[in-house]
């Protein structure tokens, strides 16, 4: 079902319901991050094909918006069937993309459908209310007010490499259960597993320009998609220093923004530690740490320290290593400024007098797991996100100092505290300046339909299904005077 979307290895991009090439004729090469093997190329755009999209946008969406939300609910969920069934071939895509171990894949392919069937169940429950005068001091029951909530016209969807199928999904599912046009825009490393998924909602009949998508450089047309008069919505997920250039030249643009994250896990000496030490290794080094939610940082108090970093060590040395489509859990990272990026903080804490527990190695762009005890707030590592295999492990006094620690940093995403003492982990919890605070689990995003946000330089607004259909929707109410 995909033969529209390629030809020769050239992705071409959606536009108007068809698959067509840039009257440019550029494109961008994306190579694989395992073995630097040509995948394949995707377009790149120019400023006035963009206003083409958008101009297709505005028209579709008029029309989408009319559309009863049962229609869209049908076409979504048939989207999700769709998905559902290609699960294993879109999985294979990106893996080969971006070095994803292909389970991972599997299952970020299969959560995304999931995804896409419970926004358009939700969607069908969106529902308005009346208001009367009378309940207001001093009025008559005289007026009526009739209230619901209305799409705000086109969503700019701007999804990272890291999740392309399903952080994509997000911002594309709930935008059009509320009756919006979306113009996708993902990540140049992603783009393909992206279109993929464009070409599903396609599929499934999704009238032709209620899904655009525009690929490129963001350095070329990013800050022109952004500020592009027809914008009505940002959806953006990405690094802080990009979504606080977004927040800035934007203007009165409503948006909301999924940014970077150094959550800290806080063990506390009454923790089970066996299973604490498996939570920590597997969000601090799935998909080699390249999660926003990925632990990134471990506070443990110092009477149960020796034993947490016995245990982490014997975990962390169990990780496997290569290639995605192995059984494996460190795969390389997306590129070698990236792994570069990773090894000046490994250089950091060692000049500093950090203990090297595990790892220092690296070949290329392939980080093997790195594991550091005794860092101190001096180290780069303890506040930088390194969005790599790099654990770093903190050593505290008491819970005050823990909570100290964690919240002195620039980001507040998640958390996670680790106790049998739920006294002790309310009140760590109440005091973290952060989204989400895990409790005796690692930092994580889901399930779904749980809030996600996340404070200070950690993002802007709230997702999860029900909040990401309430932020690209607005209020509006018509009044009956009686």
């Amino acid at each position: 079902m995909f033969e529209n979307i390629s030809s020769n290895g050239v992705y071409k991009n959606l536009f108007d319901g068809k698959w067509v090439e840039s009257k440019t004729n550029k494109t961008i090469e994306t190579h694989s991050p395992y073995d630097g093997s040509l995948i394949g190329k995707v377009q790149a755009l120019s400023k006035e094909e963009v206003d083409e999209i958008f101009k297709s946008s505005r028209t579709a969406q008029k029309k989408w918006g009319e559309t009863p939300i049962n229609e869209r609910a049908r076409i979504m969920r048939k989207a999700a069937d769709i998905l559902d069934d290609n699960a294993e071939y879109i999985a294979k895509i990106l893996s080969n993309e971006i070095a994803k171990d292909l389970k991972s894949s599997l299952s970020e392919v299969k959560r995304t459908a999931d995804f896409i069937r419970f926004t358009a169940n939700e969607g069908t429950h969106m529902e308005g209310e009346a208001i009367n005068s009378d309940n207001f001091p001093g009025s008559k029951k005289d007026k009526l007010s009739l209230v619901e909530r209305v799409p705000l016209g086109i969503v700019l969807a701007i999804s990272p490499f890291n999740y392309p199928v399903n952080l994509s999904g997000s911002k594309v599912a709930p935008a059009l259960i509320a009756g919006n046009s979306v113009v996708l825009k993902p990540s140049t490393t992603g783009a393909i597993s992206a279109l993929h998924l464009a070409e599903i909602f396609n599929a499934a009949g999704l009238p032709a320009g209620v899904l655009n998508t525009v690929t490129g450089k963001g350095s070329e047309i990013g800050d022109y998609l952004i500020t592009h008069e027809e914008v009505n919505f940002i959806n953006f997920t990405g690094s802080s220093a990009v979504g606080k250039h977004i927040s800035k030249i934007a203007g009165m643009i409503p948006m909301v923004l999924e940014l970077g994250g150094k959550d800290a896990a806080i063990v506390l000496e009454d923790a089970n530690l066996e299973t604490t030490a498996k939570s920590i290794v597997s969000g601090a080094y799935g998909y080699s740490g390249q999660r926003c939610t990925a632990v990134k940082r471990v506070l443990v108090m110092d009477k149960v320290a020796d034993e947490l970093v016995e245990l982490v060590t014997k975990k962390v040395k169990e990780l496997k290593v290569g290639n995605p489509f192995d059984d494996v859990t460190i795969t390389p990272l997306i590129d070698n400024k990236a792994a570069d990026y990773v090894q000046t903080l490994i250089d950091d804490a060692i000049e500093k007098g950090a203990t090297l527990i595990v790892g220092n190695k690296r070949k290329e762009n392939l980080m093997y797991p790195t594991l550091f005890d005794n860092v101190t707030a001096d180290m780069r590592i303890a506040w930088e996100e390194p969005f790599g295999p790099v654990l770093p492990i903190i050593r505290v006094k008491s819970m005050d100092e823990a909570i100290e620690l964690a919240n002195r940093s620039e980001y507040g995403l998640q958390s996670a505290v680790f106790t049998e003492n739920m006294h002790d982990a309310f009140y760590i919890a109440n005091k973290l300046d952060v989204g989400t605070v895990q409790v005796n689990n690692k930092p994580e995003r889901g399930p779904d339909h749980f809030p996600f946000l996340g404070t200070k330089s950690s993002g802007m607004g709230t997702q999860g299904i029900r909040y990401s259909i309430e932020a690209m929707t607005r209020h509006k109410s018509i009044v009956l005077n009686l």
